[in-house]
């Protein structure tokens, strides 16, 4: 192991160093800009994990080359901001004339709302687009008789930009993206691993309802992993034999906030609390996980010889060994102009946005190597959030 204090070689301490991306639609563009910093930091996660648009971008990153990814990235999500549909021309118009007017609250705001508004109306090319007959008019089990768009761009696109033969061959990056079973309710992790992954697979985990039609699986229909768990950070720290982790775990959905003052701040918030709230009982569960064996092995201390008895061996083996989690949170800070639409409002102006601040958040955050040591093995256990920082009066960074 290396043993010098650059970012890379104190990251390089990790066996496994996983980049854990939550669902958010729109928001997802956050994603982008922080592994744009990551990577030109000279970090890379020798695993990836997603759900829903968090899914889509761990395949655009795992099936392509380090020197392709941001590319992949970047090609995907100028097409998915681009309207879809006949009325494309005008929407375009539109926008192109707002690129040219100075920002401003204001019209920060409408363009959000007009960008949402336009893809309920009309669809987002390379991604999903409306189906001519609405779903209410049938009732045979279809994906059309059970989803307002369909996503059929979405696999195009994903078979254009990802190589699944490159996230399934032996020395590729590890990618798990999460799911749920339609009909029994249980989440489902696919991960390549343990199988092999393919674009249905990406597509399921963001199979959000009513909106897109359910993915089906080995004969088993699946929707958005997000029902059930938005992060699949509880994956990554399950994972047995253990290993010393760092998990970089990036949030689009902020569980602080403040007091809603009309009903669209209520919705807002809502949202943010939903999403995100599975997160914060990861890290809680890890935080008590590594206290309990940490007691466990100073109990054991007071044993006869020190010794687990021999029928107990199997049973307290992964509660005892010494290997370390560190959590690196970086978490989106909605702009006031953002309402409970901001996970469909595709428009470019909030993409750039949201990617900058990912990879203005991820800059901040590398400005602080010693995020990235181990933690100390008596703990087992270490979160770092550089907007904690700054929340709880400490310094801000510069």
């Amino acid at each position: 192991m290396p043993h010098g204090n650059t970012l890379p070689e104190r990251v390089a301490r990790y066996p496994t160093v996983a980049l854990v991306l939550q669902g958010g639609g729109a928001l997802g563009a956050y994603q982008c800009g922080v592994y744009q910093a990551l990577h030109e930091a000279g970090i890379e996660p020798n695993w990836i994990a997603g759900i829903s648009i968090g899914a889509i971008n761990a395949a655009l990153i795992a099936g392509n080359p380090p020197e392709h990814r941001l590319d992949a990235l970047q090609g995907f999500w100028d097409d998915i901001c681009q309207p879809a549909g006949n009325a494309s021309l005008p929407a375009l118009w539109v926008r192109a004339m707002l690129e040219g007017i100075p920002t401003t609250p204001g019209l920060e705001a409408w363009a959000a709302s007009a960008s949402a508004y336009a893809a309920l109306w009309q669809g987002q090319q390379g991604f999903f687009t409306p189906r001519i007959i609405p779903p209410f008019a049938l009732s045979d089990g279809s994906p059309q008789a059970t989803s307002f768009y369909d996503t059929s761009a979405l696999r195009a696109s994903l078979e254009r930009r990802v190589d699944f033969d490159r996230i399934n061959a032996k020395d590729g990056m590890r990618l798990t993206v999460g799911a749920t079973d339609v009909e029994s309710g249980n989440f489902r992790y696919f991960d390549s691993l343990h199988e092999r992954i393919g674009p249905q697979h990406v597509m399921a985990s963001g199979a959000l309802p009513p909106a897109f039609p359910a993915v089906r699986i080995d004969g088993r229909d699946y929707w958005d992993g997000g029902l059930v768990s938005n992060t699949p950070l509880e994956h990554v720290l399950d994972e047995w034999p253990r290993e010393d982790t760092l998990a970089i775990q990036v949030d689009l959905w902020s569980a602080r906030g403040e007091r809603p003052k009309t009903l669209m701040d209520v919705l807002e918030r809502a949202k943010d609390i939903q999403y995100s709230s599975r997160t914060r009982h990861g890290t809680d569960m890890v935080a008590r996980t590594q206290e309990l064996r940490t007691a466990l092995t100073k109990l054991i201390g007071h044993l006869p010889e020190g010794k687990v008895p021999d029928e107990l061996k199997d049973v307290l083996a992964p509660w005892l060994d010494d290997r370390v989690f560190n959590i690196v949170h970086l978490i989106y800070q909605a702009n006031p102009c953002e309402e409970q639409f901001k996970d469909y409002a595709f428009g470019t102006r909030m993409m750039r946005e949201h990617w900058d601040a990912g990879l203005a958040d991820t800059s901040r955050t590398l400005q602080h190597p010693e995020f990235f040591d181990l933690p100390d093995r008596r703990k087992g256990f270490a979160l770092h959030d550089v907007h904690r920082r700054v929340q709880k009066n400490e310094p801000a960074d510069s």
